[in-house]
């Protein structure tokens, strides 16, 4: 059982070390532990000081692209080498890596498929209370959507099996923590939280530069992600919403016309009837979006088993 951590990287030349030695690499049920740091594009000594430190693979873009590119980028680089289990972390010291068999033991014990590594947000001193506030309400919002229970849905000290890894596509150019965890719960992946306190990091975040922006961006990738996956569920419901709405003015219009004539009332019938062939034609579209939907599912699972045969010939 091979297992290979993954720290995508900008700019971290005064932390990899620390993180990279605290890195276990003897743990029971593992054949081998090996680390790959995707560096992305830094413009400091990242990339040198990672391999000094004993990283195995140290892997650069020659331009900085962003998290969610470099975590899928970092993703596929583990899985050609041949990774049975992958665990992500940060570069900047936030997590305890001597933690990692802890955090893989749902997957040794075949309990998982996906283990997230929970910060422990409430009990966090440390954290920013806008930050503390933030965090509390995106997890809740996004284990709502996609029907999971209580997990810390922004962590990034997370393990996936090989499958788990496979099924992952990375649409969004901003953040992969909501995207996955959605996804996940789409293929019925089994998900598994461990409590595993994270410490202070005293300099600024490199992905939120703006809480604002950030959330509004983040909103945007939960939303994307969550109308891929339920759009005929949302367009039949609001289908469904728009012809009631529809009828209501319908039915006001006949009980005047019975009872005066309707004189003085036709705006009702002309609203109501709008609306009703909106809502038919709403609920239309939720049929035409299952077919698309059907079509989908089979591309993801074509995908999957490509990348799985690409990779096990290898």
């Amino acid at each position: 059982m091979k297992l290979i951590v993954t720290i995508p990287a900008y700019n971290e030349e005064k932390t990899i070390t620390s993180v990279i030695r605290e890195i276990p690499r003897q743990i029971e049920g593992i054949s081998s532990v090996k680390i790959l740091i995707l560096n992305d594009g830094s413009t400091d000594n990242t990339a040198q000081i990672a391999s000094s430190a004993g990283a195995d693979f140290v892997i650069s873009h020659k331009q900085n692209k962003g998290l969610a590119i470099t975590f899928k980028d970092a993703i596929e680089e583990a899985l050609k080498k041949g990774a049975d289990i992958i665990v992500n972390t940060d570069a900047d010291n936030h997590y305890d890596q001597s933690k990692i068999p802890e955090l893989i033991k749902p997957i040794l014990d075949k309990k998982a498929d996906m283990v997230i590594g929970s910060r422990k947000i409430e009990e966090l001193d440390h954290m920013p209370r806008k930050n503390k506030y933030g965090n509390i309400l995106g997890s809740w919002l996004v284990c709502k959507l996609a029907g999971l229970g209580k997990i810390d849905v922004s962590s990034g000290f997370r393990a996936y099996t090989r499958k788990a890894a496979l099924k992952m596509n990375i649409l969004s150019p901003h953040t992969y923590t909501h995207e996955t965890l959605i996804q996940a719960a789409e293929n019925k992946l089994a998900i598994v939280e461990v409590p595993i306190k994270a410490r202070e990091v005293k300099r600024k975040s490199k992905l939120i530069k703006s809480i604002p922006r950030h959330i509004a961006k983040s909103l945007t990738v939960i939303l994307r992600v969550f109308s891929l996956y339920n759009f005929i569920k949302i367009f039949i419901t609001l289908g469904i919403v728009l012809f009631i709405i529809g009828v209501i003015p319908i039915i006001r219009f006949i009980y005047f016309y019975f009872i005066d004539g309707g004189q003085g009332h036709i705006q009702s019938l002309i609203i109501g009837t709008m609306m009703t062939l909106i809502g038919f034609i709403t609920i239309a579209i939720a049929l035409l979006a299952s077919a698309i939907d059907w079509n989908r599912k089979l591309i993801e699972d074509i995908l999957y088993r490509t990348k799985k045969q690409g990779l096990d010939k290898k």
